[in-house]
């Protein structure tokens, strides 16, 4: 099983969070980062006695006001959320967690573990804002804001989710060392049936939304924000997952508005808007010589605008093991976006640790159809390949893309293979 955010490695100036595997039984799941926070190891062992539940829609309903949250934004209402927790966890149907209007002041990271609950899956109706600690010492080396581990079916409708972020970025572009890694505001790892609708993360330390090991998720109707100047502030990650739909969500942040890592299969993402960004990136991929491959992935009906990629694969330029196919990018549209259509194989920041600079990655079968619209660039289509494992199957139909709305662009290829169709424009080089 994966066990994430505990750990961070670095890919150039660029931090990413690191997975690995455990052998350990899934009935016994061990905590990593969270282990020390006596909120994370408790939020799953026993119900408190004071818990009260009134009725909800298909089970008990669970107030964490009731539980001793104050809708102030000072008062500290992390156990009141954790002792939520634990008693709907505890209980049969389907319960809610219910967060009214308000701010609520979560000065702790909470793991919210699913191994031992006793229904299929718990309901997080937010109408309030969740408001993390202001200075990112306090949180910033531990990895994961609100975990959720080995759930099933959970759902989060609403809500604000208020990372304050922005000392930790400043610390960053400053580039004077003694920064946390950063906090991730939500992640979901190992769990399955998973539905957010509505959700808005502001301004996260590091990652806003992230799912590792996950399978069936539905992100609808969400929006995340933050500065487009702040640092490795991933609006969606997605890693390792299958079966993952987002939809009619607008992102827009310091990178990339949704990232795809090694291991996803699956995946669908409609109606997206994005921008500030750096557009929807298939990686980086390839930096580990034994990872899984990604599949099936589709994008359709999306915008980028001003964003400093649009459509992006990019791998290390490495060995490696991996692939990329059977991708689909339909019904785009480009606002003086940077790089529109790219393919990067060469990525190796600092020209560290890239013997030979060739990338391992295989890359075939990618359809690019329906997009138009304005680069910032006046390279609009750049195919960079590997010199060894060359892309192939490239397809390009319909594509109309111009250099500051109304001058000719230029396309660029390099060991790309495929074909085009229709009219294409700037002429392909495939």
């Amino acid at each position: 099983m994966l066990l994430p955010f505990s750990h961070f490695t670095t890919s150039g100036n660029r931090k990413q969070p690191r997975y690995y595997c455990s052998q350990q039984p899934s009935h016994q799941p061990r905590l990593t980062h969270l282990s020390h926070n006596k909120f994370a190891t408790e939020a799953h062992n026993k119900q408190p006695a004071s818990a009260t539940a009134a009725k909800g829609v298909g089970g008990a309903l669970y107030n964490v006001a009731t539980f001793g949250a104050k809708p102030d934004g000072k008062t500290d209402s992390t156990k009141a959320f954790v002792d939520a927790w634990a008693a709907a966890c505890g209980s049969t149907g389907r319960p809610t967690i219910h967060v009214p209007q308000g701010r609520f002041f979560i000065s702790n990271a909470i793991t919210f573990n699913g191994a031992r609950c006793k229904n299929k899956g718990v309901n997080f109706n937010i109408k309030g804002t969740l408001v993390a600690p202001s200075n990112y010492r306090v949180l910033g080396n531990k990895g994961t804001w609100l975990a959720f581990q080995y759930v099933t079916g959970v759902s989060i409708s609403g809500g604000v989710l208020d990372g304050q972020g922005d000392g930790l970025w400043a610390c960053k572009v400053a580039g004077k060392g003694g920064c946390p890694s950063g906090l991730t505001n939500i992640g979901f790892t190992s769990s399955k049936n998973i539905a957010i609708k509505g959700l808005t993360s502001l301004n996260s330390q590091l990652y806003h939304i992230v799912f590792v090991g996950c399978q069936n998720v539905k992100v609808q109707g969400t929006k995340v924000s933050a500065s487009g100047s702040s640092p490795n502030t991933d609006g969606i990650h997605v890693q390792s997952s299958t079966g993952v739909t987002i939809r009619s969500t607008t992102i827009g942040t310091g990178d990339d508005c949704i990232s795809i890592g090694a291991g996803t299969t699956n995946m669908w993402m409609e109606n997206i808007k994005c921008g500030p960004g750096h557009g929807i990136s298939i990686g980086s991929l390839g930096k580990e010589m034994n990872e899984p491959g990604v599949q099936n992935i589709t994008v359709k009906t999306a915008t980028f605008t001003g964003t400093q990629n649009g459509v992006r694969v990019k791998s290390w330029g490495r060995p490696s093991n991996g692939f990329v196919k059977d991708v689909l990018f339909q019904h785009i549209t480009m606002v003086n976006a940077r790089n529109p259509i790219i393919i990067d194989q060469n990525y190796c920041p600092g020209n560290k640790g890239c013997p030979g600079k060739v990338s391992g990655v295989k890359i075939d079968s990618i359809t690019y159809q329906d997009i138009h619209g304005s680069s910032a660039s006046p390279v609009a289509i750049h195919f960079d390949c590997s010199a060894k494992n060359h892309c192939t199957g490239l397809r390009l139909e319909n594509i109309k893309l111009t250099y500051n709305n109304n001058k000719p662009a230029s396309s660029m290829c390099a060991f790309a293979g495929g074909s085009s169709y229709g009219l294409v424009q700037p002429k392909g080089c495939l």
